[in-house]
């Protein structure tokens, strides 16, 4: 396999990997920015660690001590286990595009396995929690329709199920919202949400007083300059209202999205239906509700159980 010069090749087939991803695979943009990060980031360490540019020949003789070198280096930096691997299940695909269009062998990185950690259970929100959030959000804006916007906003997150991003992607032309949203989330796939009539209310009331016309292509969410609301500045604005009523700091943008599932399942829902709402392409990813769910049971049987 002849040498080929490194950075601008590992550049290069870095671009045409993600290229490809996008075009036929369906991947996000957050997902493709995160694969690019986490590769190129594998790739500046192997230039370290064998101190010359980067080659198809030197990455087909990637061996495990290569590999240990590497997950050391980033456990030594802070990385979480976690992060690490998902770190590595980026670089696994990298490399099985490259095995397939650059003939490129590495069964060491193939083989590696990631570092175990705890999977943390979601933390939804309480229903009288999510209620208060919202009162909170439209006391404390400067501006009444920026305040109709928060609410309306984390309303769409709770009472749909919808990720902060599949949030901020309406546009104008969605509303008034119907009897269901099609959705397209992550790796492109779509789903239908149906939209009860206190969502329906909530955007309508925002849209009623919001002071920018927009077009239909626009979004629906907008920031105080008439320009798509950024979504740090939803965050910051949930921050807020949480800590004035002392919430904890799990209580995000997200975790209204957890308490749909959760609140859904509770009231007796199935995993095949929830994980048809939230998107999910495994039941697999549905099912830590359930532990959830037997969490809080186990949380108030604790409580109220009579004591001997």
């Amino acid at each position: 396999m002849a040498e080929r010069v490194t950075k601008s090749f590992s550049a290069m087939a870095v671009s045409r990997w993600l290229n490809a991803l996008s075009a036929v695979g369906g991947r996000s943009e957050n997902t493709i920015v995160s694969y690019r990060r986490d590769v190129r980031g594998f790739l500046e360490f192997l230039e370290g660690h064998f101190a010359r540019p980067v080659s198809l020949k030197l990455l087909g003789r990637i061996d495990r001590t290569d590999m240990r070198a590497w997950m050391s280096r980033e456990r030594a930096r802070g990385i979480s286990a976690r992060s690490l691997a998902r770190s590595l299940s980026s670089v696994k695909a990298f490399f099985r595009w490259l095995g397939e269009n650059e003939g490129v062998d590495a069964p060491a990185v193939l083989a590696t396995k990631a570092p175990r950690f705890a999977v943390g259970l979601p933390r939804p929100v309480a229903p009288d929690d999510a209620r208060s959030l919202v009162d909170t959000l439209e006391g404390q804006a400067n501006k009444a329709w920026v305040g109709a916007r928060d609410a309306a906003l984390v309303i769409l997150l709770y009472g749909c199920g919808l990720r902060i991003s599949e949030a901020l992607a309406l546009r104008r032309q969605d509303a008034p919202l119907k009897d269901t949203l099609r959705i397209t989330g992550k790796g492109g796939r779509q789903r239908l949400v149906p939209v009860l009539p206190r969502v329906r209310e909530a955007v309508d009331s925002y849209l009623e007083i919001c002071p920018f016309a927009a077009r239909a292509e626009d979004p629906l969410f907008l920031g105080e300059r008439g320009g798509p609301l950024n979504p740090r500045i939803a965050r910051k604005a949930i921050e807020r209202a949480r800590m004035q009523l002392g919430l904890p700091e799990g209580t995000t943008p997200h975790a209204m999205r957890h308490a749909f599932a959760t609140h859904l399942l509770a009231a007796g829902g199935d995993l095949r239906t929830i994980q048809e709402l939230l998107g999910h392409a495994s039941l697999s990813t549905t099912q830590i509700y359930t532990a959830v769910d037997q969490a809080q049971l186990m949380d108030v049987y604790r409580s109220a159980h009579p004591k001997a």
